[in-house]
């Protein structure tokens, strides 16, 4: 029996530096709801 999450079914929002859909990620379990941004990248080019 598997074990876990398909993929295709994590939950996903948009990323408000670039705009583009990004999933949920183990290392943000604890804080989703805090995450707006996809990569460093785009969180340190926000403003």
């Amino acid at each position: 029996m598997p074990r876990g999450v398909a993929k295709q079914n994590l939950p996903s929002k948009a990323c408000q530096g670039c705009g583009l859909p990004f999933t949920w990620r183990k290392k943000w379990a604890r804080d989703w709801d805090q995450v707006r941004y996809c990569s460093e990248r785009c969180r340190r080019s926000r403003g």
